[in-house]
């Protein structure tokens, strides 16, 4: 589930949704050989407003190979087959949400208009993008210079409002790990792992590429569950769970008053 969510939010409409398909060019002696098979992408929901959205895919009828000189045209679709442009033309916003097309790999293989015609050139492999803007991927948020902004240093800058985020993560993640451990028996083994897991998450996501508005989410997530585990804190555990607790307590004080008194006796009778 937590994958799922991560997977959700990295698309529109916090983010820019990329479509990437590869192709592949072959000489056009082999055009005849060639058995085509339609090409679908996966879907992607799209949102225009706040609450209009509807699932987008690329299509080419023709699959994925095509010969050189020849022109493949890639559709963007909604999955009732309905063009995507002629749906944003029903939006007065529409037009800011059209794609743009680059080849992101190949580029010496084919080239890609911006209406999405895929022209080969040479013989080899090559990967298009079409990328459409998501809602809010420019939109900023108190600090936070774009919602959609993705990564802690990118083009030889720092992005401190990523930074910050990623450092409030990993703050409340520890308060939250400390609160839920108070009243327990201590174990130093849980201990040292409620103080590397925090670390060790946070230096991961430098480093993961998550939008601004993920981070968001999970440090507003992390205040919440502290804030609901202080709460939990405060009140009396039913009678059975705290009697357990405390034999438990008891069952540990008296390990180590024994463990105490053994490591003396032995020290008196070493000395003797």
């Amino acid at each position: 589930m937590l994958f799922a969510l991560f997977a959700t939010l990295r698309g529109s409409p916090f983010a820019d949704v990329p479509y990437n398909i590869n192709l592949k060019v072959v000489p056009q002696d082999q055009v005849a050989a060639i058995d085509p098979k339609p090409y679908k992408s996966p879907r992607h929901s799209i949102f225009i407003t706040e609450k209009s959205h509807f699932p987008v895919v690329a299509t080419i009828p023709s699959g994925t190979k095509l010969g050189t000189e020849e022109s493949i045209k890639v559709n963007l679709q909604t999955t009732n087959g309905n063009s995507y442009s002629e749906v944003l033309s029903k939006y007065d916003n529409g037009s800011k949400f059209l794609p743009t097309w680059k080849v992101s790999k190949g580029s010496e293989n084919l080239k890609v208009s911006q209406d999405g015609v895929v022209t080969a050139i040479k013989p080899g492999d090559a990967t298009i993008e079409a990328k459409i803007p998501g809602l809010a991927a420019k939109s900023g948020f108190l600090f936070i210079k774009a919602l959609g902004q993705v990564g802690f240093y990118v083009d030889g800058a720092i992005n401190w409002d990523i930074a910050a985020l990623v450092g409030a993560f990993g703050l409340t993640l520890l308060l939250s790990q400390v609160l839920s451990s108070q009243g327990m028996p201590a174990n130093p083994q849980q201990s040292t792992a409620n103080k590397i897991t925090p670390v060790m998450i946070t230096g991961m996501f430098l480093f993961f590429p998550l939008p601004a508005g993920v981070l968001l989410y999970m440090v507003v997530a992390n205040i919440f569950q502290a804030f609901q585990t202080f709460l939990l804190n405060k009140e009396a555990l039913p009678e059975n769970l705290q009697k357990i607790l405390d034999q438990q307590l008891l069952a540990k004080n008296e390990v180590i008053t024994t463990s105490a008194s053994t490591i003396s006796e032995k020290k008196i009778t070493f000395r003797t």
